[in-house]
């Protein structure tokens, strides 16, 4: 017996609903996150920094959750497919845990994909992994012009972790898969040392406001500046 539509849209809200409230009951952060520091905006990591909730209308939905976690299962598979290329990659420590770093009184964290620690003489060890997914779009964009020039934000990251982590020495790998065509595009990234100072020197600016009740400047002067009009905050930061 088929099922009529009114089931089928029943099942879909409860499951995407059980998404949601699963996301929802996670503990907010309370930290500054490597991975946001390359976030163009301060005052938007500085709303996140002070849990400030999220704009009603900005809410992740379901679907977005599950892009998000479809980037959590292709790294994984990602990692196997490297170790079986030979490499010795390490991306928990002996406790299972995520190898990171913390810092400024546990008031900036971050934890990394990877780090690898062998494998094949051609390259030097070792070396940060950075792993990211894409859609089409972003994903040929990358390639074209590289991780620096179209995503500035994941080469902060990088140079920030490759810091912290003291695995400055040798470029890092980064890597990214196309969840269109499921190609992957991989960068060596040799360490910017004036662009993680630039991100750190950016994580201090922003506990220090944060601790003298300050809010950091807006990056715009209009609210439907592109990156504001698609900020999680753009009410809060506005109205407020």
């Amino acid at each position: 017996m088929e099922n009529s539509p009114q089931e089928q849209k029943y099942l879909s809200d409860l499951i995407d609903n059980s998404i949601v409230e699963k996301n929802k009951a996670k503990e907010n952060r309370k930290y500054i996150g490597g991975s946001s520091l390359g976030d163009k905006c301060s005052r938007k990591i500085q709303y996140r920094f002070m849990e400030t909730k999220v704009d009603s209308d900005k809410e992740f939905n379901a679907k977005t959750l599950r892009i998000f976690e479809l980037g959590h299962v292709l790294e994984e598979m990602k990692a196997n497919w490297i170790r079986n290329a030979g490499f010795d990659l390490k991306t928990e420590d002996k406790n299972g845990n995520q190898f990171g770093f913390s810092v400024a009184d546990n008031k900036i964290k971050g934890h990394i994909d990877g780090v690898i620690c062998g494998g094949p003489n051609q390259f030097k060890y070792p070396m940060l992994w950075e792993c990211k997914s894409a859609n089409d779009k972003n994903y040929k964009d990358i390639v074209k012009f590289g991780v620096a020039k179209s995503k500035p934000e994941y080469a902060s990251q990088i140079a920030i972790y490759q810091a912290y982590m003291e695995l400055h020495e040798n470029p890092a790998l980064f890597s990214v898969i196309n969840k269109n065509t499921c190609e992957i595009y991989y960068e060596f990234v040799p360490f910017n040392k004036i662009l993680a100072q630039e991100t750190s020197d950016k994580a201090v600016e922003i506990i220090k406001s944060t601790d003298a009740s300050e809010m950091l400047p807006r990056i715009a002067l209009d609210r439907n500046y592109f990156i504001c009009k698609f900020c999680e905050f753009n009410k809060t930061c506005w109205e407020k």
